[in-house]
């Protein structure tokens, strides 16, 4: 602010120079304040909440089938540590945009570094319970810091100190928002299923009270979907700015009847001068 005033009425600085905002297109803007318009619109409470259930609609099914492989293969030892890892990994998988398959949660990939992941886990929790008996409030900051060190340490292939560095790194200044957009969509849903316990348990009718707790199930079943979808949207803005729906701009189409370029007409020759008269 200081080096602005001091060069106000510098010759390189004048009205000239300056172009209104309402004007500011695309190519009037360079890399880094492209940058700063992605962070600005970064993690937007009810964009990354809408964003989180499209995410969650299109995986709805698959999802629900991948809960049902992992409990039913969590009792197969060596098996279950590669689909915990899977499992742990989803939001990265959903944030690609494209429909998961159930049996992923099998590739050997996610076995091969368990050693290293029983040790993420260990630190997480240590840190983290250490955090809680300092009060509440760290315990907290170091859950959201650390929230996303398992699906990098899966996602981007780090080891497990650098996946929790990377994790602190991407969610730094962006904790409470991040703790805001989670708690608000559990507090919806919260808030529905009191909604219909109310609705649906006027007077004590059986029928009633059967309509609502299969409403409530139901209800239930999407919650998981739609929190992972939310993470998975919150994992995909922290790494690449982007939301589901983003697509890279186009180049503009080249004209396909381009007019061709005027070509400068051939410089008049001289006269030839007529023959002097003898």
């Amino acid at each position: 602010g200081l080096f602005f005033l001091k060069n106000l009425h510098s010759p390189c600085i004048s009205q000239k120079n300056f172009v209104p905002l309402r004007r500011i297109n695309a190519s009037t803007i360079d890399g880094r304040s492209k940058k700063l318009l992605i962070m600005d619109k970064k993690l937007a409470i009810m964009a990354t909440i809408k964003d989180g259930l499209a995410i969650a609609l299109i995986n709805y099914l698959s999802l629900i089938l991948t809960v049902v492989l992992y409990f039913v293969t969590i009792w197969i030892p060596y098996l279950n540590v590669g689909t915990t890892i899977a499992v742990s990994s989803l939001p990265a998988e959903m944030a690609k945009g494209t429909v998961i398959n159930p049996l992923f949660i099998f590739d050997s990939k996610y076995r091969r570094n368990m050693g290293e992941y029983f040790i993420l886990s260990a630190l997480m929790t240590g840190a983290i319970l250490v955090g809680f008996l300092f009060g509440i409030i760290p315990g907290f900051v170091i859950s959201v810091a650390w929230s996303f060190a398992v699906v990098l340490f899966v996602d981007k292939d780090m080891s497990a100190m650098d996946a929790l560095h990377e994790s602190n790194r991407l969610t730094y200044g962006h904790k409470w928002r991040i703790f805001g957009i989670e708690f608000l969509l559990v507090l919806c849903l919260e808030l529905v299923i009191v909604i219909i316990q109310c609705i649906f348990g006027i007077g004590e009718v059986s029928w009633l009270e059967t309509i609502g707790t299969i409403l409530i199930i139901i209800l239930s079943i999407f919650a998981v979907p739609a929190i992972l979808g939310v993470e998975a949207s919150i994992y995909k803005q922290l790494t690449s700015g982007a939301f589901l729906g983003d697509t890279p701009a186009e180049a503009p189409a080249s004209d396909p009847n381009p007019s061709p370029e005027p070509t400068s007409a051939p410089a008049p020759q001289p006269a030839a001068e007529a023959p002097a008269a003898e």
